[in-house]
């Protein structure tokens, strides 16, 4: 199955139903290998990085981020979902006054040991 494959199958299990209070969105956690809630301090960014072996799926819960995929870099809405394929160069950054979040989801076999960073603030590349 390739990367392309695999998100649009994450895409096409997550359902979602109407209800008379608004409304609710499940999402295949059976594909996920891990589910984060990643918080980013105000002025703090993770590296710039890719992973060979999984795909992510991203939750914009705070305002204040800016998010790098490829070669687009733009301010997200709270509750945008992003999707990120295998081998794509991300980052997330904090350009609020206050820490804000991201909920992110592993679509793929992987692990922490899965980062290939390109460019990195703390020097650990």
């Amino acid at each position: 199955m390739t990367k392309d494959n695999i998100i649009d199958l994450f895409k096409a299990k997550i359902y979602e139903e109407i209800r008379p209070w608004g409304k609710f969105r499940s999402f295949p956690h059976q594909m996920a290998n891990s589910i984060k809630i990643i918080t980013v301090n105000s002025g703090a960014s993770l590296s710039l990085q890719y992973h060979r072996h999984r795909s992510e799926f991203w939750i914009v819960l705070d305002p204040g981020l800016e998010i790098t995929v490829g070669n687009k870099i733009w301010t997200p809405e709270i509750n945008e979902e992003i999707f990120i394929p295998a081998k794509i160069p991300h980052r997330i950054r904090c350009r609020g006054k206050k820490p804000a979040r991201i909920m992110e989801i592993w679509i793929g076999d992987s692990d922490e040991s899965d980062i290939v960073r390109l460019q990195d603030d703390y020097g650990r590349l």
